[in-house]
């Protein structure tokens, strides 16, 4: 009887070890690379990317140096590297300190399945009202998109003409009213962005 109780007690650890070792996290890391737009003004900016998933849902830690210091930046994940960038979620921002070095840790969806859709349009409400990129008083009707790649934004058109760079307004932060592109997961095939290797 002992003997029996021994062999199902055995078999039991053994199932809840499988089950644990199957839904062991998982890591990946990749660098982010200079954006088009900024290679001339920030050629030393760096940043590298732990993705760590806990099975239902990933850590995001961002690193960036070589930046403006003290300074703000808007983190996006984007469909594309590069303009036009596609389909874009803000996911939060970086700010640096007085050496020009950044940390972002984010918490949500980071990997094969990160993606954005709408099932029909609409309305939203208006909340940011000013030019150039007021919000839209409608949705889209869009289907599954992924979204693999990942894009860094300086928050402020100002703090890009300081830094030397463009002063060209964009849209990607929480006001829409953001400065250039400065990193960007480019070194990735449009298509595959690193998102899509963590499964």
């Amino acid at each position: 009887m002992r003997s029996a109780f021994l062999a199902s007690a055995a078999c039991a650890l053994i199932t809840v070890a499988s089950i644990h070792a199957q839904a062991a996290p998982k890591t990946i890391q990749f660098p982010l690379k200079v954006a088009g737009g900024a290679a001339s003004c920030l050629p030393s900016a760096t940043g590298n990317v732990i993705d760590h998933s806990f099975g239902e849902f990933e850590n995001l830690e961002v690193v960036v140096k070589g930046l403006p210091p003290n300074t703000a930046f808007d983190l996006f994940s984007i469909q594309v590297p590069n303009p036009p960038f596609g389909l874009a979620w803000y996911i939060g921002d970086i700010v640096t300190d007085e050496r020009g070095v950044g940390v972002g840790n984010f918490t949500g969806r980071f990997n094969i399945e990160t993606f954005v859709v709408s099932p029909g349009a609409a309305p939203s409400p208006q909340v940011f009202t000013k030019p150039p990129f007021p919000n839209a008083a409608t949705g889209v009707t869009v289907a599954p998109v992924q979204l693999y790649h990942l894009g860094l934004w300086f928050n402020s058109p100002a703090d890009a003409a300081k830094a030397g760079c463009a002063s060209t307004v964009t849209p990607f932060n929480g006001e829409h009213n953001a400065g250039i592109q400065v990193l960007n997961t480019g070194s990735f095939p449009d298509l595959k962005g690193p998102l899509f290797y963590l499964k």
